[in-house]
């Protein structure tokens, strides 16, 4: 029996735990809160791993490039691709929510136990300027991802460019992104257990009616990332990669069922890398630059989902948009978007940007926080995937993809 677990695709234990924890919750109830625990536990572990492993990964994928001009080729193709992807995401939202007007003539009641984020008190010039970590160690210390990815650019552009002195220092890091792997893959055996007991917990607290006043933002969300999946990334896949759409999802599938169940982008990078790596057959340099970066700043799914919501609480509170909020909107919620950290429920904090350079109110969170563990789960999926997208599109411009091992892509 025991065997047979572990020689069972993970994805595949992850879907069991996801269907055994909904029927859980549902039995359970409220009770379900008892093992949640279980759940914190493993996110906790995901979390250790996040820090040192997107050092570790961006440090050594910059070093393996091994030159940098072909780094400023790799970065500025991965980069303008997640800022186009990320324009069409919002602009996608923006369309969907003014078409479908979710939250015109909705009264809806406060959930019991939501709270309104406290808004960042920082300026968009404050957050440009706070990328830049003041003391590194404290930034990796509190888990602050942008400011460590700054770090680890600028340290792995330094050793890139010391040449055959920094040698010593490439090897080191590349010895600790394999390390990190490793503990990867350990951490990853808890996941059906941690999936079971956070999905049980999200049945069983919500349950489904608490989904009906809001059921028309929950779909919205959901249409709005199943565009994004089934046309604007095979598009990518297709026409920019030249590859077989079918082998990408077979081959990310993995990471995608992680990322909906623990709907943290953090918490599915260590299986993103695997997959992209493994199953997609993309060089390691350019998975572990690419699908670290965009762990962070490449959120489509966000970034739609605060598009549509910014509309929401104008229609629900009857505002009037101009021309200027709708930019506005489109420039924050890209900006709120990269901001937001890989991990559940970041989106909220990130939310008060957008709709306060709007003037709609704050209140407008509290609407949604309710239910904004299952909008994060889809929201989550699209980004993963779209991290993992822009990495074949990338390895295939530059000439370091497998495609005989693409097109061979099986379970991890």
């Amino acid at each position: 029996m025991i065997k047979y677990w572990f020689t069972t695709a993970l994805w595949k234990r992850v879907v069991l735990a996801l269907i055994l924890g909904v029927l859980a919750g549902v039995l359970l109830g409220d009770n379900a809160q008892s093992i949640k625990w279980i759940g914190d536990l493993f996110i906790r572990s995901i979390k250790m791993l996040v820090v040192p492993l997107i050092f570790f990964s961006l440090v050594s994928g910059i070093t393996a490039i091994g030159d940098i001009g072909k780094l400023g080729s790799v970065g500025g193709k991965a980069i303008g691709l997640f800022l186009c992807t990320a324009a069409i995401s919002v602009t996608l939202g923006m369309t969907l929510a003014q078409l479908v007007q979710p939250g015109a003539g909705l009264i809806i009641s406060l959930p019991e136990g939501s709270e309104i984020p406290v808004p960042p008190d920082q300026s968009v010039i404050d957050m440009i300027v706070n990328l830049v970590p003041d003391n590194p160690v404290m930034a990796m210390a509190q888990g602050s991802i942008l400011p460590v990815i700054v770090f680890a650019v600028l340290f792995g552009v330094s050793i890139l460019a010391t040449g055959s002195e920094g040698a010593p220092l490439a090897r080191a890091m590349d010895a600790g992104s394999a390390v990190m792997q490793k503990m990867t893959m350990i951490v990853m055996e808890l996941t059906p257990f941690g999936v079971f007991a956070l999905i049980a917990w999200v049945a069983g607290t919500f349950g489904f009616e608490a989904l009906l006043p809001l059921g028309k933002l929950v779909m919205l969300n959901y249409l709005g990332c199943g565009i994004i999946l089934v046309i604007v990334y095979p598009l990518i896949i297709r026409f920019i990669a030249r590859l077989p759409v079918v082998d990408f999802y077979r081959g990310i599938i993995d990471a995608q069922a992680i990322a909906f169940s623990t709907a943290s982008s953090n918490a599915a990078l260590p299986v993103t890398l695997r997959c992209v790596e493994r199953n997609l057959g993309v060089s390691n340099s350019i998975a572990s630059f690419t699908v670290a970066l965009g762990a962070t700043i490449n959120m489509n799914g966000t970034a739609m989902y605060l598009g549509v919501i910014a509309l929401f609480g104008a229609q629900a509170y009857g505002i009037e948009l101009t021309w200027i909020s709708y930019v506005l909107i489109a420039l924050t919620s890209t900006l709120g978007a990269i901001g937001a950290a890989g991990v559940p429920g970041s989106g909220l904090v990130m939310m008060s940007l957008v709709l306060s350079s709007i003037g709609v109110p704050l209140e407008t969170i509290a609407f949604v926080a309710g239910i904004n563990h299952l909008l994060d789960m889809m929201r989550t999926m699209t980004n993963v995937t779209g991290d993992a997208t822009v990495a074949v599109a990338v390895g295939r411009m530059a000439g370091e993809i497998d495609v005989k091992e693409y097109r061979s892509a099986d379970d991890i």
